[in-house]
């Protein structure tokens, strides 16, 4: 049975960026045999000028029933002057209401030959390869909340935090069943010294831990795992967190790797999940051929892996992506003397001759 891509590039790089990756699941589909067939669908900006908005139901339709959606980017100068709801960015919200999209898996994987990329000493990054696990669709962000009221005279607002027992192990036992694919270690991070919900947070894991006998888990509070992230990152396997703070950990590890163009990422949901990089859609470069297709490749790699099942060809692609920077090339955003300079297009195609 032949499993249904939907590709939406979105604005800016999108379009170059998806284009790269499709080609190499294109590869990927010759060697492994998956019968991938590929739907392209609009949104963001793009669509907003063709239909008046970010996000046409066709798009979430054709998404909705597919096996997997290839993202690429949303958002620009040019529709700043767009109302609120009809901005590009609402495109990738609606699709992650739409689709159900539970969780945020975040990997930070540095290779070899990029540890001299990293704010931080290359002793310190050498073999990180660690997985966030964020909340998506619950906590502080999605709680009640008011933006101005009074009370004995003053102004104030508020944001309510909440969790419930299956939002938490539902969570949770995503990040388990991934630690188990992996190096089996998962960190659960609260502020369960301070916080209710992390107080439920943590019971909950815990529980859900119980029926997970081959994972190993530990509990860090949120500030700790912010400062081990900067001294020992090599610790850590799976992080599993709630929205607010897999929010700000997640760009906090992003920037071990030294470049976010290198950064994949995944939203999962109970039928489907959305693969995209973390970076945006950089529309300074857009149309110049220059921008790194390496995390949309690597976004790519991960629909393999948890969409379609095909962890042999998820591999693959991860390797040969290693061994295209081993050998020695580079696209703009990363290239120094000494290595030899690649536009898009032509990284995208050393990397398949690699598969």
């Amino acid at each position: 049975m032949a499993k249904k891509i939907v590709v939406i590039p979105g604005d800016g790089i999108g379009e170059e960026i998806t284009a790269s990756a499709v080609r190499v699941l294109q590869r990927i589909d010759e060697k492994f045999r998956i019968g991938m067939v590929f739907e392209k669908h609009d949104a963001g900006g793009t669509a907003y000028d063709l239909y008046g908005t970010p996000l046409p139901q066709e798009t979430i339709d054709a998404a909705r029933v597919s096996d997997g959606v290839l993202f690429g980017a949303v958002g620009g100068d040019k529709w700043d002057a767009v109302a609120p709801a009809l901005r590009p960015e609402r495109a990738i919200l609606g699709l992650r209401k739409n689709l159900g999209l539970y969780a945020n898996l975040r990997p930070v994987k540095v290779a070899d030959a990029l540890t001299e990329y990293s704010p931080l000493k290359p002793e310190l990054v050498r073999g990180v390869d660690l997985v966030i696990v964020r909340e998506l669709i619950g906590g502080i962000y999605f709680g009640e909340k008011c933006e101005s009221e009074m009370q004995d005279g003053h102004e104030r607002a508020w944001d309510l935090e909440n969790y419930s027992v299956p939002e938490v192990e539902r969570i949770s036992k995503l990040a388990f069943e991934t630690a188990r694919l992996r190096r089996g270690r998962v960190t659960s991070v609260d502020k369960a010294n301070v916080l209710a919900t992390s107080r439920l947070w943590r019971r909950t894991v815990t529980k859900v831990a119980a029926g997970y006998n081959d994972v190993e888990l530990n509990h860090l509070y949120v500030d700790n795992c912010a400062m081990q992230l900067a001294v020992r990152p090599t610790q850590f396997d799976v992080i599993v967190t709630g929205n607010l703070f897999g929010d700000i950990l997640s760009d906090e590890a992003a920037v071990i790797g030294g470049s976010i163009g290198m950064m994949p990422s995944a939203s999962i949901g109970a039928n489907t999940s959305l693969y995209e990089p973390i970076h945006g859609s950089a529309p300074d470069i857009a149309g110049k051929g220059i921008a790194n297709p390496i995390g949309t490749i690597l976004s790519a790699a991960m629909l393999l892996r948890y969409s379609l099942h095909e962890d042999e060809a998820a591999k693959a692609v991860e390797d040969a992506c290693d061994k295209a920077l081993t050998d020695g090339y580079r696209t703009a955003d990363l290239w120094k003397d000494g290595f030899t300079k690649a536009n898009t297009t032509e990284m995208t195609e050393i990397i398949i001759k690699r598969i």
